[in-house]
């Protein structure tokens, strides 16, 4: 076990609330400050880190010059460049972990998981094998190429799947992902917060719906280049007529908080008009069905044992029509920003938030799976 007390070392950016709320938990355990190592600097000259600190890999989000760095634009909303933002964000995490190893770190996040997390397909993959319930993919694990709308609709047409989601195969916070159903006679929809303009494609604050195959294959098309995922869109509980799924953190191998979010569109997003749900009453609308919600969270913990060398994942959990059934839709290397939420009653973190319950499981000695089997050993 590391002496106490933990050093430390966040690489992210300094303004983004996901950097202040973890300096601020820090604060709060009487723990020395933690350094600040900005993504700016870290791409443009490399990390250097202290003997010993426990380094923490956060988003890069929220910085113009960290998002030019990574995708070529400094406008978030743009869609395109994530499959050269991905290459580029997965070389620097692997410059960072090896600075930080020869300088003896805890590494709180593995580039080994952060490649597969923000590669949608070897994600579903690593949980397929794993035996983790997931939406049934064409594409999970990345050999079956999409080029664009022609081979979704085959795709959709090989797998008797008149509904899917397609998604971008490095996208977060559900750009470029589209809700498409089929419903016979030729007649389609997309869900989505993609706006096509003659700029380019472009997120927005607005769920909208293409009804034209013509409007829905050139957003596929546009789409393709940056790598696409496809899967079963599963029918979701609702409750009060809104959709219902569940953002469950997991940190150090336990799920210790959950949130509700419920929507009337197939997105349940906060950004995108997606509210917080009652956890109660999702408790006891599985329970009342005969469900399993201590099952529900075992599964959480299931899928992030998939990424054995990262302290802390947001997983997102489907109920299944009928409240019995579970799947897992997606594992959020960045899933923990739920500003407020204290742990699960009874819990290990109870009355700790996301950020605190991290620093709690540094303290208590937490390890990476690969420092586990070399004790092992």
């Amino acid at each position: 076990m590391r002496a106490e007390p933990p050093r430390f070392a966040v690489v992210g950016n300094p303004a983004n609330r996901r950097t202040g709320f973890f300096l601020d938990a820090v604060r709060a355990a009487g723990l020395p400050d933690a350094r600040v190592l900005p993504w700016v600097d870290v791409l443009r000259g490399g990390a250097g880190f202290r003997p010993g600190e426990s380094v923490r890999v956060d988003s890069p989000g929220e910085d113009p010059e960290v998002e030019r760095l990574l995708r070529g634009t400094d406008d978030p909303a743009r869609v395109e460049g994530t499959a050269r933002w991905y290459t580029r964000f997965t070389a620097a995490v692997r410059e960072v972990a090896d600075s930080a190893r020869g300088a003896d770190c805890l590494l709180m996040d593995g580039p080994g998981d952060l490649a597969a997390l923000f590669d949608k397909r070897l994600c579903h993959a690593a949980l397929s094998r794993a035996g983790v319930p997931v939406p049934p993919s064409p594409t999970s694990g990345g050999g079956v190429p999409v080029r664009g709308w022609d081979d979704v609709r085959e795709l959709m047409r090989e797998q008797g799947t008149p509904r899917v989601f397609v998604k971008l195969a490095h996208g977060s916070s559900a750009s470029g992902v589209l809700a498409v159903e089929s419903a016979g006679a030729g007649r389609l929809r997309a869900t989505t917060s993609v706006e096509r303009t003659p700029g380019g494609l472009f997120n927005s604050l607005r769920v909208r719906r293409y009804t034209t195959e013509r409007e829905i294959a050139a957003l596929v098309d546009a789409l393709a280049p940056d790598g696409l995922h496809i899967e079963r869109w599963l029918p979701k509980a609702s409750l009060d007529g809104r959709v219902t799924d569940l953002r469950v953190v997991v940190v150090g191998g336990r799920a210790t908080h959950a949130v509700a979010r419920t929507s009337r569109s197939p997105m349940t997003n906060l950004h995108l008009g997606g509210a917080r749900g009652d956890l109660a009453r999702v408790r006891d609308a599985v329970t009342r069905a005969g469900g399993d919600w201590a099952g529900a969270l075992e599964v959480c913990e299931r899928a992030a044992a998939c990424f054995p060398d990262t302290l802390c994942v947001g997983v997102d959990l489907l109920p299944l029509v009928g409240w019995r059934r579970f799947a897992v839709a997606e594992v959020n290397a960045f899933g923990d920003l739920l500003p407020g939420l204290t742990g699960l009653p009874g819990g290990p973190a109870e009355g700790l938030d996301t950020y605190a319950a991290q620093v709690a499981a540094v303290r208590r000695g937490w390890s990476t799976g690969a420092e586990a089997d070399r004790a092992a050993a």
